[in-house]
């Protein structure tokens, strides 16, 4: 499997979301989150790496979105148009009062391990090498774990 297909694999979903959320439009997200993996291939040898892939990725999706709405002639002015911040995490929106009890509430539903990791990950500051120690398991299980919970925790809230 090449760079990008893993690539592809680990982030298509959440670019796809990110960019329903802005277009509140399934199928032009579909096509847009298409776009954004074709142009990221191409730009790939460009990425330097100083910024997290997931906010490029959705900086480029945005970018083709900005694309669209210029070629659809919008009757909204783009710098009108509410675009959500892709680096604000889960941990950053608990930060928020509003949406901190729903994702304690969704965390409390969650099954074990992910509740526990989660917890000990954001509220313990732990390390991955520490909460995989705790369950007696190595430190990529404790990250795979984290970001599942994590998915698991943005899967709910969009609902």
């Amino acid at each position: 499997m090449t760079e990008f297909e893993e690539i592809y694999r680990e982030y298509f979903r959440e670019v796809e979301l990110y960019l329903r959320a802005i277009c509140k439009d399934e199928l032009l997200a579909e096509e847009l989150a298409e776009q954004t993996f074709f142009q990221a291939l191409k730009q790939l040898p460009k990425f330097r790496g100083e910024c997290d892939i997931r906010t490029w990725l959705c900086s480029i999706g945005r970018n083709c979105y900005y694309s669209h709405l210029r070629r659809e002639k919008p009757k909204e002015n783009l710098d009108d148009i509410q675009i959500p911040d892709p680096r604000k995490s889960v941990e950053e929106q608990l930060l928020d009062r509003s949406q901190a009890l729903t994702i304690h509430r969704i965390l409390h539903g969650l099954p074990e391990p992910y509740k526990e990791v989660f917890s000990l990950r954001t509220f313990g500051q732990l390390s991955f090498e520490d909460i995989g120690g705790i369950f007696g398991r190595t430190a990529n299980w404790a990250c795979v774990t984290y970001h599942r919970a994590k998915q698991k925790i943005r899967e709910q809230m969009e609902e």
